[in-house]
């Protein structure tokens, strides 16, 4: 991955943690990283513990930034919350998988963008 890339992607996050504070989210961990993965921002929305994944893309030219996150990428988001999960003894209730999409000046919050699926629980 390019320089101008992994630059791009730590200014979609940063801006994504400045969003998700702002709409009263505690920021828990960021850039987690596990055996299996990584889970772009780990923050606490209320009673829920949810597992944010940003996108980030200058335009939409090639598509909006939450399509990049196909079954294998939530597969992996879903592999490394369970590890996450697993290491701090959280229970399995109240808890999401939330997308940040950054497209542009716009940004976008999509709550639970996708299910754990259930053969994925420890």
């Amino acid at each position: 991955m390019g320089d101008k890339h992994l630059q791009l992607g730590r200014d979609g996050e940063k801006i994504a943690v400045e969003y998700l504070r702002k709409q009263k989210y505690k920021i828990i961990c960021e850039n987690y990283c596990s055996k299996l993965g990584q889970i772009d921002i780990i923050a606490r929305d209320k009673d829920t513990i949810a597992f944010v994944e940003v996108k980030y893309r200058t335009s939409n030219w090639f598509g909006f930034p939450q399509e990049a996150i196909d079954k294998k990428k939530q597969k992996q988001i879903a592999k490394s919350a369970l590890c996450y999960i697993k290491k701090k003894k959280i229970a399995h209730n109240n808890l999401r998988f939330d997308v940040v999409s950054i497209c542009g000046n716009t940004v976008d919050l999509i709550k639970n963008a996708f299910p754990l699926d259930e053969k994925y629980i420890y």
